[in-house]
């Protein structure tokens, strides 16, 4: 009987520092989809379904904690610890517009609108703003609840949208609340024992996967009520992040900044895989949108692409299964 073949990783190099965070667009009309990744360096990189380097986005003067893109790829926004966050034409590589902060923007996110776009931010200023992507100089809306000066009592560590209307964030209030943006209003929230250390929307499976201490969290995105998680794993260590498997959803896998390894677990938290490569702790893990590949980015500056299949003939890996290192 032969033996499972060894998961190679490839190393997509280029960032000079750690790297602080990654995202997958959506499955694009050709079936391909797109890399971006955000770096303490300052300059969030663009790559292709195979891992492959596109462009670099050049502008920022601080670290870049966050980069996503629009549903359809051709925008990306990225939030930084120059006080601002910047939405970027991916096609040319330009900033279309700068977004003023008072504080460091740790999060960012596009709304799925292709009429009326809008992005997302939160950060160390604990402020949830939108602003109108259209109409780049007008005033943003600030999202409080109760009337507050803030919308969160903590650093917001991220947000995200759920629809066109319905934003999400989380911090280290151990708070993740959800906003209507038509009425500047929290809608609904979920406390935590521990402040949250990341947040993904699987829009495959219609779920928020949270990490926050020990915790992996599966959350319906759109909860029917207040209440606790529908689905809580304590693991044996604190994960920094955590990504479902879209497909399958019958794993997920987690970075750690504890150590240097990315881990594989069964849906049920029972460890399956501990792939080995990184020379730093893993800041950020992401599948992409059809689950073939996870990738891990880290304090030694690299961005990892692990195959869900090891051996299958994909992307970069049609030529060699010993690519990467």
């Amino acid at each position: 009987m032969s033996a499972m073949p060894k998961a190679v990783p490839l190393v997509a190099p280029g960032h000079t520092r750690p790297v602080t965070h990654l995202s997958f667009s959506p499955l694009l009309d050709d079936g391909t989809y797109l890399l971006i990744s955000s770096c303490k360096d300052g300059n969030p990189m663009l790559r292709e379904w195979t891992g492959d380097w596109i462009g670099t986005f050049v502008g920022h003067k601080g670290a870049v904690w966050c980069t996503k893109l629009s549903r359809d790829a051709s925008r990306a926004a990225s939030g930084s610890a120059d006080f601002t966050a910047k939405i970027w034409d991916t096609y040319s590589g330009q900033a279309l517009h700068s977004f003023p902060h008072n504080h460091i923007v740790r999060s960012v996110a596009i709304s799925p609108s292709t009429s009326a776009p809008r992005l997302l931010t939160g950060g160390q200023e604990k402020k949830v703003r939108i602003f109108d992507i259209g109409k780049p100089d007008a005033e943003p809306d600030i999202l409080s609840e109760g009337g507050g000066q803030s919308s969160h009592d903590g650093t917001i560590k991220s947000v995200l949208w759920f629809d066109e209307n319905i934003g999400v964030s989380g911090g280290d209030d151990r708070v993740i609340k959800w906003w209507d943006r038509r009425t500047r209003s929290i809608t609904r929230k979920i406390t935590f024992d521990n402040p949250i250390t990341s947040m993904e929307l699987s829009s495959q499976t219609q779920r928020l996967v949270v990490t926050s201490g020990n915790m992996v969290a599966f959350i319906p995105a759109q909860p029917a009520e207040i209440g606790t998680p529908t689905h809580t794993l304590n693991l044996p260590y604190a994960p920094s992040s955590a990504s479902v498997h879209p497909i399958w959803q019958d794993r997920f896998v987690t970075g750690n900044t504890g150590d240097e390894w990315v881990r594989v677990h069964k849906i049920n938290g029972e460890e399956s895989e501990v792939l080995k490569g990184h020379h730093g702790p893993v800041h950020c893990v992401e599948y992409s949108p059809d689950g073939e590949v996870y990738a891990s980015g880290s304090e030694d500056g690299t961005i990892r692409l692990w195959q869900t299949t090891p051996g299958k003939t994909y992307g970069l890996w049609q030529g060699t299964a010993s690519n990467g290192g």
